[in-house]
């Protein structure tokens, strides 16, 4: 397995990295345009293929932010080409690991010991590797550990790493430099607390003690002798990551089983915490012999404001869509309307919205929902195509709404997705019963 030795710390080496990305990307188009008059129903395919293919291996040996953006990206798989979601998608679960001697390294820095003075046994070689640390495993005390290490330099240039993505962040996602900082500085935000592995422990137990009685979902226990701000070690949990189980063709009952537990400690957490496991992607959930599913990442957790929360939930309601005047209350409560837009964007950005929710709140209208649908999700990316292309738009300032919808679409769009790869069929009100 490839493996690296050494990461780009300083701002100058990580910029020169996404600089020569930047090139190739470059002659990719010029590749394109050539193409595009000879074979042009193919071109923009290739283009797509090549493109996702440089960045991804610009972004893997950068690791951290970088990487981590690549990650939220390979979830968007309504809204963006196949191409980017297959290679972007490796960065859940599936980048080079460190070497074991920069493994080694790493650990004296954090203990002042190697690994072999601490546990028993230590395997240098990592299991898994993905945007901000990589996994190894360990034995002490007769129990299997896994063992989570920090990537070097990663909590120290997430900073300069979001400036340099900033500006490709901002054509993706045709958004405007007036009024971004606020939405950055959130994303900011998260990616630090995802650094600090004391601050992950803590919201692990919390999480797991709160959620122990939903159903066929097991947590990991973890041990604070063998951690640190950037080490973190936790029962090994045996069992295949999410998008290999549904590789194995299991059955439509077990794939409901998983899908149900998975929907319940979301809509728990969600309604009960106040406080949600942002990051739903296939390389933080395990599925064991059993068919229980297992949750073993909890970097990325959103607090939901109630002020955000109330006027979210109300919207997602049949009778408030209906209503136009709650309905452009609520767009107001959530900053998606200003008293500073025309009224050609108040209007546009009404029927958008409105347009938006009514087709994504579908699930939460019935008392059971298949997410196996694909006419549903085909009419998601019907939609999401239709706004990615549409002219006005593009002239209009489309940076709204309260920062907290970053991370809290972030987590439906990701719920939503792993449902439907699993074909699941879910109880959409069960977790009341759970309360």
């Amino acid at each position: 397995m490839e493996t690296i030795d050494s990461i780009p710390t300083s701002k100058i080496q990580r910029a020169s990295k996404l600089i020569t990305t930047g090139v190739k990307i470059g002659g990719n188009y010029l590749k394109y345009y050539g193409e595009k008059i000879t074979n042009p129903e193919s071109a923009r395919d290739n283009l797509n293929t090549n493109n996702a293919e440089d960045i991804y291996d610009g972004l893997k040996n950068l690791k951290g932010s970088a990487l981590k953006l690549a990650q939220m990206l390979s979830m968007e798989k309504s809204f963006m080409p196949q191409a980017y979601v297959e290679k972007f998608s490796l960065s859940q679960f599936s980048v080079p690991p460190l070497s074991a001697p920069l493994v080694i390294k790493t650990f004296r820095k954090y203990f002042g010991k190697s690994p072999l003075d601490l546990f028993d046994t230590f395997n240098p070689n990592a299991i898994n590797a993905a945007s901000i640390g990589q996994v190894h495993k360990a034995t002490a005390n007769g129990k299997e550990l896994a063992v989570k290490i920090q990537y070097p330099g990663v909590a120290e240039s997430i900073t300069s790493d979001l400036a340099l993505v900033k500006p490709i962040a901002m054509k993706m996602f045709n958004i405007q430099s007036k009024d971004s900082d606020k939405y950055f500085k959130e994303v900011e935000t998260k990616l630090t607390e995802e650094t600090n592995y004391i601050l992950e422990i803590a919201q692990s137990k919390e999480i797991g003690d709160a959620c122990a009685h939903i159903p066929n979902l097991r947590f990991p226990k973890y041990y604070e002798e063998f951690s640190s701000e950037r080490v973190i070690t936790m029962d090994w949990m045996t069992g295949i990551h999410l998008s290999e189980f549904v590789k194995t063709n299991p059955s439509q009952e077990a794939q409901n089983k998983i899908g149900q537990a998975l929907w319940d400690f979301y809509m728990f957490q969600v309604h009960q915490l106040r406080k949600v496991h942002a990051d739903p992607h296939p390389g933080n959930f395990l599925v064991d012999k059993d068919e229980n599913l297992i949750a073993i990442d909890f970097g990325c957790m959103k607090e939901i404001p109630e002020d955000f929360y109330t006027p979210y939930f109300e919207l997602a309601e049949k009778v408030n869509m209906n209503n136009p005047e709650i309905f452009r209350s609520k767009l107001f409560e959530l900053e998606i309307l200003t008293e500073k837009d025309t009224p050609e964007e108040t209007a546009y950005f009404t029927k958008l919205f409105h347009e938006i929710l009514t087709l994504f709140t579908e699930p939460f209208q019935v008392e059971e929902f298949d997410f196996a649908d694909e006419v549903f999700f085909a009419r998601l990316v019907e939609l999401g195509e239709k706004y990615a292309n549409d002219k006005n738009l593009r002239k209009m300032n489309v940076n709204r709404g309260s920062k907290h919808f970053i991370y809290i679409n972030r987590t439906f769009f990701g719920l939503f997705s792993l449902l439907h790869e699993l074909k699941a069929k879910v109880s959409i009100n069960q977790y009341v019963s759970l309360t």
